[in-house]
C-alpha cells in the first residue's frame, strides 16, 4: 500500500494511491488507521508532500556498504559489527519539488540517495526478531551533507543539519521488499549512483534493532540505510533525482540560499 501526504485547495491531508487516485483518508495512517472519506483526487490535482515528518528524529547510516560482493563475503567471514549512525533533525525534511538550499556556510554540498525505513510505533531495545514488527514502510531519502564544514569541524552534527538537507518522499509504501530494492541517482542527466540495497553490510530489521539499543524511535521516525556510491556534488541550478523503482522518483531542485 502506497500512502502519500499531500495538499489540495489549502489544506493537508494524507491519501492511498490507487492507479492515477487518491483515495483520501480521515487523518495520518500511522495514527488513525485506514479509514477513507469517500473522496477521490486525481493525483494531477495535488501537490505530493514529504510523507512523513518525523515528530521526534532521523538517524543516518554511515559506512554501511560494502564496496562489491567479494568484499561482503570477506566481512560476513569476520563476523558481525555494529552500524555506526548520525542524527539530523527533523527541520531537514523537505518534501518532492522543493528546493535543497545551498546554506552560506558551505562551499561543497553533496548528496546521496537513500533507502529510508519509517518506524510504525514505539520501540525500544528491540531484538532483531522483533524488529520488522516496528517498520511501518519505506520510502526514498536524499542524505544531503555540507562536506567542507563536516571536514572543518571534524563532524557531521552542522554539516547535515541545514534546513532542507533532507528530503523524503514522494510516498511510503506499507509492504515494499527492500531486500531486491535499487537505487538510481541522478543530477540533471548525469548519474552518479547506480547499486543494489544487497550490498548493504545489515538487514533492515538488524539496522531497526541497533538504532533502538541506543535510542527510543517513536511513531514517524525516519531511519536513512546509507549510501552505497559516492555523494555527488551539486550547484545552484541543478536538479537532483534519486529512483527507487517500487517506490517512484524523488526530484529536487537545488537553490543558493537568497
Amino acid at each position: 500500500m502506497k500512502i502519500a501526504r499531500f495538499s489540495h485547495a489549502g489544506t493537508i491531508a494524507f491519501g492511498i494511491i490507487d492507479d492515477d487516485e487518491l483515495v483520501v483518508l480521515t487523518g495520518d495512517p500511522m495514527f488513525a488507521g485506514y479509514n477513507p472519506t469517500g473522496q477521490r483526487l486525481p493525483l494531477v490535482d495535488v501537490a505530493l508532500l514529504a510523507p512523513v515528518i518525523p515528530r521526534s528524529k532521523v538517524v543516518g547510516l554511515a559506512g554501511a556498504y560494502f564496496a562489491d560482493a567479494v568484499e561482503k563475503a570477506a566481512a560476513q567471514d569476520g563476523g558481525a559489527v555494529e552500524p555506526r549512525f548520525f542524527l539530523k533533525p527533523n527541520t531537514t525534511v523537505v518534501g518532492p519539488n522543493d528546493p535543497i538550499v545551498l546554506p552560506a556556510q558551505s562551499d561543497d554540498v553533496r548528496v546521496e540517495g537513500e533507502l529510508a525505513i519509517v518506524i510504525g510505533r514505539v520501540a525500544k531495545n528491540l531484538s532483531v526478531a522483533d524488529a520488522a514488527g516496528a517498520i511501518f514502510g519505506y520510502t526514498i531519502a536524499n542524505d544531503v551533507t555540507a562536506v567542507d564544514v563536516q571536514a572543518l569541524e571534524g563532524d557531521g552534527a552542522r554539516a547535515k543539519s541545514f534546513d532542507s538537507f533532507c528530503p523524503l518522499g514522494p510516498v511510503i509504501d506499507t509492504e515494499f521488499d527492500p531486500e531486491s530494492a535499487h537505487i538510481n541517482g541522478r543530477v540533471n542527466e548525469t548519474v552518479f549512483e547506480n547499486s543494489d540495497v544487497s550490498l548493504l553490510a545489515f538487514s533492515m530489521a538488524e539496522i531497526v534493532a541497533s538504532v533502538s539499543s541506543a535510542f527510543t524511535l517513536l511513531p514517524g521516525d525516519v531511519i536513512l540505510t546509507g549510501s552505497p556510491s559516492a555523494a555527488q556534488r551539486v550547484t545552484h541550478g541543478d536538479s537532483v533525482s534519486i529512483e527507487i523503482p517500487g517506490l517512484g522518483v524523488l526530484t529536487n531542485p537545488v537553490r543558493s540560499a537568497a
